[in-house]
């Protein structure tokens, strides 16, 4: 099978020098073939995103995109639609990720982009989201306007199907004129969408590019560096290192780099009938996506003293973990990934000898439980459905153990009572823990999250303010002064 991904407004195939990626899944091939521009073409094309957005984008009201946002996305919901049958069929292969997975985080992730969802985006970033259209009164005085980005540029990830449709809604959401560069691992989500944005606008396809380029290629990625007012990247700490180095002084730069997650897990949700519950809602994190997000827990705190124990509950842990495993099988690893687990599972197995801990699951298994009877600092997993299981006296002392992450802490599940979920959260939010879920939705976030902390259209803008004095001046020039 073949496919080609890309968009790029104003240049036709047969101008494009084309490179293929290739995939295979359980006896199942694709090429897609992502186009390759040289200097020329680039600036080229930046010059005229730059130019179709402020003709037409920057024209249209905020309710207007969400409206076409909306619309792409009830036609990907659709499972009649023939992108989304081909989203079903090609994004397992180019993932390796089980088709249900796919089909089913496909669905959850791209509910978090309707209509009223992306209302509900906008709420969180501004107080008054019509700043995006027109100038708007401050309760200070005077007025303020938000401008996004002549030109945004996104280096996007694809650990997770379709990740890249979040940043480019935010860029559309701000007006901004858009170029995406393709994840090698995922280049399809975001050229699909970016073709149905067009078909539904074709006006607003014109103000988005989707491109690729090898990450770090010496010819042509400083070209690329050059066109935008503001990147957002997503990749390792060594690869946005290397990026923000390359890029002009005066380009405002978003990274997205390495996460870890965990999750804690209070006396109170120990009981005989909520455990098992609680079990399969971690394993199904744990599960998703095999870890890879940077919301997947890799590690598991557990409070002695509830009517389940710790190791009682790893156990279960390791029981729904095996269920999943018929359900959704395990993507198939690579290299690396195989030597990375099987290192990890060697040396809990070496430390179990101590009498410390106990592991479940077998070597053959593709998941693997360890459940630690003494306190231990977080540290990353092997990933792909490996799962540490730490037992502590008290909640409190977890942000102890995890403290030492702080640059690195993105999301924590959290299972305890009112009173404790907000006093451990705001422990948490001291060592740098930027969001706290609940299990079964820690590799969901909700619609209008705080990405890292952060505010993922604020980041993106710039305010123009007019002060009360000049609007006060202005009024002696009006023809009526006289």
């Amino acid at each position: 099978m073949k496919e080609v991904a890309g968009h790029l407004p104003g240049l036709s195939a047969d101008e494009v020098q084309w490179h293929t990626l290739s995939f295979n899944h359980r006896g199942a091939s694709l090429e897609v073939s992502v186009p390759q521009l040289d200097d020329a073409q680039i600036t080229a094309l930046a010059a005229r995103i730059r130019s179709n957005a402020r003709a037409y984008l920057h024209q249209l009201s905020v309710a207007q995109i969400i409206a076409i946002i909306d619309e792409a996305v009830a036609r990907l919901l659709d499972r009649h639609h023939p992108l989304r049958i081909k989203a079903e069929k090609l994004l397992p292969i180019v993932t390796g990720y089980d088709a249900d997975m796919v089909r089913l985080g496909l669905t959850g992730y791209l509910k978090t982009f309707r209509q009223p969802q992306l209302k509900r985006f906008l709420a969180e970033g501004f107080t008054d989201p019509q700043m995006l259209d027109d100038f708007q009164p401050r309760p200070k005085g005077g007025f303020a306007r938000a401008f996004g980005p002549q030109l945004l540029m996104h280096i996007w990830a694809g650990n997770v199907p379709g990740l890249p449709l979040w940043s480019l809604i935010c860029g559309l959401l701000v007006k901004a004129g858009t170029i995406g560069k393709l994840p090698g691992n995922e280049p399809l989500m975001a050229s699909w969408f970016t073709q149905l944005l067009a078909e539904i606008d074709p006006k607003l396809g014109e103000c988005i590019a989707v491109v690729w380029w090898k990450g770090g290629d010496a010819q042509t990625e400083p070209t690329w560096l050059r066109q935008p007012d503001t990147l957002v990247a997503y990749g390792s700490n060594p690869t946005l290192a290397a990026i923000q180095q390359r890029l002009p002084v005066t380009t405002r730069f978003l990274p997205h780099g390495h996460k870890i997650s965990f999750g804690m897990v209070a006396r109170s949700a120990l009981n005989t009938r909520q455990g098992a519950e609680l079990a399969r809602r971690v394993a199904y994190d744990v599960m998703r996506y095999d870890q890879a997000g940077c919301y997947s827990p890799q590690m598991l705190f557990v409070e002695r003293g509830g009517k389940v124990s710790p190791d009682e509950f790893a156990s279960y842990i390791a029981h729904e973990l095996a269920v999943l495993a018929h359900k959704h099988p395990r993507r198939p690893l690579a290299n690396d990934e195989t030597n990375s687990i099987a290192a990890w599972r060697n040396g809990e197995e070496i430390r179990a000898l101590g009498g410390d801990r106990t592991l479940y699951g077998e070597a053959a298994d593709s998941w693997a439980v360890v459940s630690v009877d003494l306190a231990e600092p977080l540290s990353p997993a092997a990933l792909g459905r490996t799962l540490k299981v730490v037992s502590v006296d008290a909640l409190e002392e977890v942000v102890d153990l995890v403290a030492q992450q702080r640059h690195f802490l993105q999301t924590a599940g959290v299972a305890a009572a009112p009173n404790e979920l907000f006093r451990i959260s705001a422990l948490l939010g001291q060592v740098g823990v930027t969001r706290i879920a609940a299990f079964g939705n820690m590799t969901s976030p909700e619609a209008g999250w705080h990405h890292d902390g952060r505010f993922s259209l604020l980041d993106l803008v710039t305010i123009t303010e007019i002060e009360q004095g000049a609007e006060a001046a202005a009024e002696g020039f009006a023809p009526y002064a006289d």
